[in-house]
């Protein structure tokens, strides 16, 4: 049966061994860090519901590393994506520390973490979408690729945002950490809008250093 995951270009690992401690070492201060976030979490299903990510992502990040090994790049960006989650989990996202203070430097109205997320949700997910259009489709070179990128992290950042509504919907006054909408009424296209934003950004600053990392990008 032919293999459902297709790849072009560096399709097997031939890393040179430092190549592949990175991934290791990434993985393992994800998963410590997710274990040391459970204790002490300010709202238990909070911390579920926002690192259930990390929970799912990363096992099957481990378990297709030889069918499917992702780029140095895109295993960076993943670790720090799931350090945000898990920092959120912990805390949640209206009360991390870091937004606090830059609420109060900046004279912010609400804790901007939630925003720094959002944006996080955007900028990661566009090279995890990029990486797997530029191995797995014809999209390589193509000038649809960077379009079809930002409409992909879109649509995860609808269905996350519809994933909200239906814990508001089920948890009621329970899930409004989850939310973190802080009294704002535009929160869900503030979200959105911040996705759309980091994964443009992501495209502008990484494409040409995402395709180095892919080994299809001239080497200087």
């Amino acid at each position: 049966m032919p293999s459902i995951l297709p790849t072009v270009g560096p399709s097997s690992d031939t890393r040179p061994s430092s190549g592949r401690l990175l991934p290791a070492a990434l993985a393992l201060a994800v998963a410590t860090a997710l274990v040391v976030s459970a204790f002490g979490a300010r709202d238990q299903t909070t911390w579920l519901l926002e690192t259930v990510w990390v929970m799912l992502g990363l096992p099957l990040v481990i378990l297709l590393r030889k069918r499917f090994p992702l780029s140095g790049l895109l295993c960076g960006l993943l670790a720090v994506h799931a350090m945000v989650l898990i920092v959120g989990g912990h805390y949640t996202y209206a009360e991390v520390p870091a937004g606090d203070w830059v609420r109060d430097w900046f004279g912010l109205e609400r804790n901007p973490y939630d925003r720094f997320g959002h944006l996080m949700q955007g900028f990661v997910p566009a090279i995890l979408v990029r990486e797997l259009l530029v191995r797995t489709s014809p999209l390589r070179g193509s000038r649809w690729l960077a379009p079809l990128t930002v409409c992909a992290c879109l649509a995860f950042s609808a269905v996350f945002e519809m994933l909200e509504w239906l814990a508001a919907v089920t948890g009621g006054q329970a899930a409004d950490a989850f939310l973190a909408t802080q009294g704002d009424v535009w929160d869900t296209q503030w979200d959105m809008f911040c996705a759309l934003i980091g994964a443009v950004c992501s495209l502008l600053l990484l494409s040409r250093l995402h395709d180095r990392a892919l080994g299809y990008g001239p080497r200087t």
